[in-house]
C-alpha cells in the first residue's frame, strides 16, 4: 500500500485542487482511497501559504469530489438495478443478506442514514449503492451527501492543518500521517456513532 498512498499524496501535491477532487471522487465510490491521505495533506500544503490553495478551497474541492463520486455510484446502482447487484454483488463482498440489510437501513433512515454514513470508515465508500437501489429521492440524497461530505472534509482539513503544524515531517510518510489522523479523529467518529444511536433511539421511542 505504501506506493499507492505515496502516489495519491503526490497527486494532491502536484495537482492541487484537481487532485483533491479526483481522489475524493474515487474515495466516494468503490475505490479504497482513504480520505485521510487526501484532504489533510492538502490542508497542510495550503497552510504553508506557497501553493495557491486555501483551507476553504480544500474543503470545497473535497466536498465536490465526494459528491461527484457519490452521484456516479448512486446512478450506477440505480441503472444496474437490484437483480444484477444481487446476482453479481458477491464478487464485490456484497452478499444478498448484506444488500437486503442495507436496503432496509436505507428505507428506514434515508437522509439521516446517508448523512451519518459520510463520517464512518468504509460505510461512506458504499452508502450510495443502497441509496441507488432503494431509489432514494435524488434531491434528498444530494442534500444529505453534500452536508455530510462538507462537514467531514472540514474536520479532516482542520485536523490536518493542526497536525501539520505540530509534525511537518508527516508529509514524508503516508503511513504515519494516516495513523496520526485516525488517532486524532477517533473521538469524532465515536461522537458520530453516539449521535446516530441517539437518533435511532429517538425514532424508536416516537414509534412506540
Amino acid at each position: 500500500m505504501h506506493e499507492w498512498l505515496a502516489t495519491w499524496m503526490n497527486w494532491v501535491a502536484d495537482w492541487g485542487y484537481g487532485g483533491v477532487v479526483l481522489l475524493m471522487a474515487m474515495e466516494s465510490s468503490i475505490f479504497p482511497v482513504p480520505s485521510e491521505v487526501v484532504v489533510p495533506p492538502a490542508a497542510i500544503i495550503a497552510a504553508r501559504g506557497d501553493s495557491g490553495m486555501t483551507m476553504w478551497g480544500v474543503v470545497l474541492a473535497g466536498t465536490l469530489g465526494s459528491y461527484v463520486g457519490s452521484c456516479v455510484t448512486y446512478a450506477t446502482a440505480l441503472w444496474l438495478g437490484r437483480p444484477l447487484v444481487l446476482r453479481y454483488g458477491r464478487w464485490f463482498f456484497m452478499s444478498r443478506s448484506k444488500v437486503e440489510a442495507a436496503e432496509r437501513f436505507m428505507q428506514r433512515y434515508t437522509a439521516p442514514g446517508i448523512f451519518f454514513a459520510r463520517f464512518l470508515p468504509v460505510v461512506r465508500h458504499l452508502i450510495s449503492i443502497p441509496a441507488g437501489l432503494a431509489r432514494v429521492n435524488f434531491f434528498v440524497f444530494s442534500l444529505a451527501t453534500i452536508i455530510g461530505s462538507a462537514l467531514w472534509c472540514y474536520a479532516l482539513a482542520w485536523f490536518g492543518a493542526k497536525i501539520g503544524k505540530e509534525h511537518p515531517h508527516l508529509l514524508d510518510s503516508p503511513e504515519n500521517l494516516l495513523a496520526a489522523m485516525r488517532g486524532e479523529m477517533h473521538l469524532l467518529i465515536a461522537g458520530i456513532f453516539l449521535l446516530a444511536l441517539l437518533y435511532a433511539l429517538a425514532q424508536y421511542l416516537c414509534r412506540r
